[in-house]
């Protein structure tokens, strides 16, 4: 395993995290406890759950990602040995069956106290915010569009002193945002530096693979200038990546059967690209599964790659990926692919 630091800490992680969104919804409590089982003796000592998990949101098992995490400390009492990222629910319909109150300081506090509960632990090493309050073009948009009903008063600097608060009493050690815009991202900085006793934001959750490199306009400037990590999830662009789903293919049980909503990655550039990368991987004698993880794994402003699974041997391809090194040759091939099909799953 690869580690790498979290900026601005000590805090060693490894170069690939574990997600856990499809427990207790696509995988059972003890599959999920198997996977971590695993992953740790691989070498990954990074776990990144959220209030909101498993996906796709639902009040009838919202949560149960984290008790499946904390009934693992509990039964190993290995808590020390990982570093833990969490994240509360932002506004929208994904959260209104958890609560209705945004990023207000009760909201923040109640989320932290109920996610440290399912988790049965004391602390969450890292603490985001799942996406932005406010609307703005996340899930799926390529560009912004102002929306004048908005009433989203600018409340960065009331966020961080109840984030402030919670390092004070030891309930949460760091803090990141996650789906989060260049605006965005560089107001929560912008507070930190003129508010010294606030903390800053240190990485942002942000999807990036082969088929979405929007990170790289705006976000990965910064990124790189200001030393805030990039935690990429969605790296097999919901296993499309995998190329399970070329010529037309849906195998019984994949995410895209099960959760047809999530269509941005379905488009047919999505699939022209993917076709190109298969064979681009077929053609240097690579899966395309961990070439396209290990080109993640590869960028700059990158600290972490989140790989999820919902099968074992899913997850051993996955976390093999961090001893791939790729050649010019075919990040020159990925390139020109990308340069040809870029973003097509925004």
């Amino acid at each position: 395993m690869i580690y790498t630091k979290l900026p601005h800490t000590d805090i060693e992680v490894s170069k690939i995290c574990l997600g856990t969104m499809t427990w207790g919804n696509q995988n059972t409590e003890a599959e999920g406890h198997e996977q971590m089982d695993y992953a740790i003796d691989q070498g990954v000592n990074f776990f990144d759950a959220a209030e909101l998990y498993p996906v796709p949101a639902h009040p009838d098992y919202q949560g149960e990602t984290e008790k499946i995490i904390g009934s693992w400390f509990k039964k190993n009492k290995n808590r020390d040995q990982i570093i833990l990222a969490s994240k509360i629910a932002g506004n929208g319909d994904y959260s209104k069956f958890i609560r209705t109150t945004g990023f207000s300081r009760e909201s923040i506090i109640n989320a932290v106290e109920g996610s440290l509960e399912r988790l049965q632990t004391d602390y969450i090493d890292l603490y985001q915010l799942h996406w932005p309050e406010r609307t703005t073009n996340y899930f799926g948009k390529r560009g912004y569009s102002h929306d004048i009903s908005d009433h989203w008063e600018d409340n960065f600097h009331q966020v961080l002193e109840t984030l402030r608060d919670l390092i004070k009493e030891g309930k949460i050690r760091k803090v990141g945002i996650s789906n989060e815009t260049p605006w965005g991202t560089m107001r929560y900085l912008e507070e930190s530096k003129v508010h010294e006793s606030l903390p800053r934001m240190i990485t942002i959750q942000n999807p990036y693979s082969l088929l979405n490199r929007l990170f790289e306009v705006g976000l990965s400037e910064i990124s790189m200038r200001e030393q805030i990590g990039l935690l990429a999830y969605s790296p097999m662009a919901f296993g499309v990546l995998s190329g399970k789903y070329l010529g037309g293919n849906m195998p019984d049980n994949s995410r895209l059967a099960l959760f047809p909503n999530f269509n941005r990655y379905g488009s047919e550039n999505a699939s022209k690209a993917t076709s190109k990368y298969y064979d681009l991987a077929k053609e240097h004698g690579l899966s395309l599964a961990q070439m396209a993880l290990a080109f993640v794994n590869s960028r700059p402003f990158l600290t972490s790659t989140i790989v999820g699974a919902t099968t074992m041997e899913q997850l051993k391809e996955n976390i093999g990926s961090i001893d791939l090194n790729l050649s010019d040759g075919i990040l020159e091939g990925i390139n020109a692919i990308h340069n040809e099909i870029p973003n097509t799953s925004p």
